[in-house]
């Protein structure tokens, strides 16, 4: 390897940071309304989450503010919100709870190993270049999957605008408990719920550039300080903890190490899932590109920055990206002004965002996860191929009836084996001249279109590989038999190929033998120097003649015309 190379692979990229220092004016106004709107949300959202994970709700702030600083420099998507999140709280508390008591400092200093160990996974497959995994992540599955992760966010606020205690933990346990109880309804939490969700749907429609979330956030915090809603039974998030957190190394030890190592696996993958898919989803709606590899760097030293502060392994938040896209978010700018004004409630606003109401939080986040049901695209999918339709509304089902990390795993899955269907019967076409139109072309698509008498040109428009090698030798000798005259020779289009793996090489001589059966003569065009070189390697070579091998189709027709003495 080379120094440059060397210095490459270990070089740290700062994208963030980058498109940071070329900041536009014109960006502020949607970054700072949309960081004082996600920071609304974040505060009571990353408090719960830090009870769901075992720690401290304390510790659930602290865990937002190292990732949105590190991301923000690291981190290729200008508008991902990373921190505490559900499914890596959960998972988390599950890895945990065996090993030491909820709360003690036992379980605290566990929890930040866990992230340090994340962190550490992350960062080695950064090194590794695993990042072109999320390449197996098609649009339909981005969009079912958007769809599946809206639908979960709405079922876990549906109990919040009812004050309803919802104890199921699935999208449709959630529903159905929650009609089950429709008779606990809470009335004033119920009407406040609703009348946010009306005032966001209305004014955002009728004034779409305005900040009309965080309008939504000060107007019902206020309302509950008029009304003394909070003493009408309506829920408000209540006291927040004062204080920052310090920096402190987790005690280590071998047995902890190994012991936590399984998880911090599962952790990583699906931290690494849901930042890659939402990231991803995003760039395509706002029509720029991330980096899949630099995520996995990015979410690394995020939750090795965590482990750092006492905190617990995180990764991308869907709710907060699409709150903050709601409002007009264009860079990273909002995360840090999101991440200033949680340190701002820690030291001095603790009492004034008490106030805001439980209902007005579930209200917004169902707001926000109608912006991800994208029944537009599903309906283009289902115009376009019904396979791909298929494959987003699996992934939406999978999703919803699994966890998030299984769901994707069955559509890529299907995405795959539907590829390989294609791939393995790919379209193919047996080319001619055409009166009037120059260059050879698919003789099935153009009326008069003929074949040159004792020449099959036969084209087979996918890789050769062993999923399609048979299938191509019978189509290729079904082309021959289906010429009403006496076939001198085959030749073979190769353009599509440029790798071959040895299955198709040994269906090639098996072809060709079979060929030299019948006299007729076999050749191949349009190979590439890889594919030739592929061809020599595996000793195919041997026995065809190098002039039978043509770098274009008029090279490989004057080839056979002087050959045969034709035209």
């Amino acid at each position: 390897m080379t120094k440059a190379k060397t210095r490459n692979l270990f070089s740290i990229q700062m994208p963030g940071l980058r498109k940071l220092l070329s900041y536009r004016r014109k960006w502020l106004r949607g970054d700072v309304l949309a960081g004082l709107t996600v920071a609304a949300y974040l505060i009571p959202q990353c408090m719960a989450y830090g009870e769901l994970a075992g720690v401290e709700p304390v510790a659930g702030l602290w865990a937002i503010l190292p990732p949105m600083i590190i991301y923000a420099i690291f981190g290729s998507s200008t508008q991902l919100s990373v921190g505490p999140e559900s499914s890596t709280a959960v998972m988390t508390a599950v890895a945990i709870a065996p090993l030491a008591a909820k709360g003690s400092d036992t379980y605290v200093s566990l929890a930040a190993l866990l992230a340090i160990i994340v962190g550490l996974l992350c960062t080695v497959g950064y090194l590794a270049r695993l990042g072109f995994l999320a390449d197996l992540l098609s649009k339909p599955v981005l969009i079912g999957y958007m769809a599946g992760i809206a639908l979960i966010m709405i079922g876990g606020q549906i109990g919040k605008i009812a004050k309803i205690e919802i104890e199921a933990d699935t999208f449709f346990g959630q529903i159905s408990e929650f009609v089950s109880k429709l008779q606990l309804v809470h009335t004033p939490t119920l009407i406040l719920g609703i009348a946010v969700l009306v005032f966001l749907f209305t004014l955002q429609r009728r004034f779409p550039t305005a900040p009309i979330p965080l309008i939504a956030v000060l107007c019902s915090t206020a309302a509950v300080a008029i009304f003394n809603l909070d003493h009408r039974g309506v829920a408000v998030v209540g006291v927040i903890p004062a204080g920052l957190p310090q920096f402190a190394l987790p005690q280590i030890s071998v047995r902890d190490f190994s012991s936590l190592i399984a998880a911090a696996v599962g952790i990583a993958i699906v931290g690494y899932s849901d930042n890659v898919l939402t990231a991803r989803a995003f760039a395509s709606r706002n029509n720029y590109k991330i980096d899949a590899n630099q995520e996995l760097l990015a979410l690394g030293l995020a939750n090795f920055g965590n482990g750092l502060i006492q905190g617990f392994p995180i990764s991308g938040s869907g709710s907060r990206t699409v709150i903050g896209d709601s409002v007009g978010s264009k860079s990273q700018l909002f995360s840090l002004v999101a991440m200033v004004a949680v340190i701002i409630v820690l030291l001095f606003l603790r009492p004034v965002l008490g106030l805001f109401p439980k209902a007005a939080l579930g209200a917004i986040v169902i707001y926000a996860a109608t912006k991800l049901i994208e029944i537009a695209e599903f309906v283009r999918l289902y115009r376009f191929r019904r396979s791909e339709f298929f494959l987003a509304v699996v992934t939406t089902l999978a999703v919803l009836a699994t966890d998030i990390l299984v769901g994707v795993g069955i559509a890529v899955g299907l995405s795959v084996i539907e590829l390989f269907s294609r791939v393995a019967r790919s379209h193919d076409a047996v080319l001619g001249t055409v009166p009037n139109l120059a260059g050879l072309h698919d003789i099935n698509d153009w009326e008069g279109a003929k074949t040159i008498p004792g020449l099959v040109i036969y084209r087979y428009d996918a890789p050769l590989c062993f999923a399609n090698a048979e299938n191509f030798k019978q189509r290729s000798l079904l082309a021959i038999e289906t010429e009403t005259t006496p076939v001198e020779w085959l030749v073979l289009n190769m353009e599509a190929n440029v790798e071959i793996d040895i299955t198709a090489i040994d269906m090639l001589s098996e072809l060709r033998a079979e060929l030299a059966t019948k006299n007729i003569t076999f050749a191949m065009a349009r190979v590439k120097q890889d594919l030739y070189l592929s061809l020599e390697r595996a000793g195919f070579l041997n026995n065809t003649q190098v002039e039978y091998i043509y770098p274009t189709l008029p090279t490989a027709i004057k080839g056979y015309a002087e050959r045969n003495r034709r035209f």
